[in-house]
C-alpha cells in the first residue's frame, strides 16, 4: 500500500513531491522547514527546531503516526556550530525515544532566514 500526504504547497505540484509517504508501516517525511503562514517562525537553531518539530507532530499525527514511532531523524543546520541548540529542541522531543539521528551541516537554504530543515522515518510494529 503506499499513499501521500500534501499540505496543498504550490511548492509539492511544482517540484513533484508530497509531504510525507506511507507506504505499508513506514511514513518517510520530507525535509521540512519552519516556515509558518507569515514567513520563517523563529530567528534561532532551537525555535525552529522546536516549531519544525510541531509541524512535523501533526503531520505523524494526520498519518496515523506519532512521534513514538519515529525511527530516524536527520537535521540539516546552516551553521553545525549550533547544534547544541537545536539538539537541545530534538532531545525535548525524542529524549526517551531515541530514534537514529544525523546532523549535517548545509549551505544556506534558499530562504537564507531559514536554518534548520529536519526529516523523519516513522515505523509502526507489526
Amino acid at each position: 500500500m503506499r499513499k501521500t500526504f500534501g499540505t496543498g504547497s504550490v511548492w509539492e505540484q511544482t517540484l513533484g513531491y508530497s509531504r510525507a509517504v506511507q507506504v505499508d508501516n513506514t511514513l518517510f517525511i520530507s525535509a521540512t522547514a519552519a516556515s509558518g503562514p507569515d514567513g520563517i517562525v523563529g530567528e534561532d537553531f532551537y525555535s525552529q527546531t522546536k516549531y519544525i518539530l510541531e509541524k512535523l507532530g501533526a503531520v505523524l499525527e494526520d498519518a496515523g503516526f506519532s512521534y513514538q514511532d519515529v525511527v530516524q531523524s536527520k537535521l540539516y543546520l546552516t551553521d553545525i556550530s549550533k547544534w547544541e541548540d537545536a539538539g537541545r529542541a530534538h532531545g525535548e522531543v525524542f529524549g526517551e525515544i531515541r530514534p537514529t539521528l544525523s546532523l549535517v551541516h548545509v549551505l544556506p537554504f534558499l530562504d537564507p532566514e531559514m536554518l534548520v530543515e529536519i526529516e523523519l522515518v516513522a515505523q509502526k510494529s507489526a
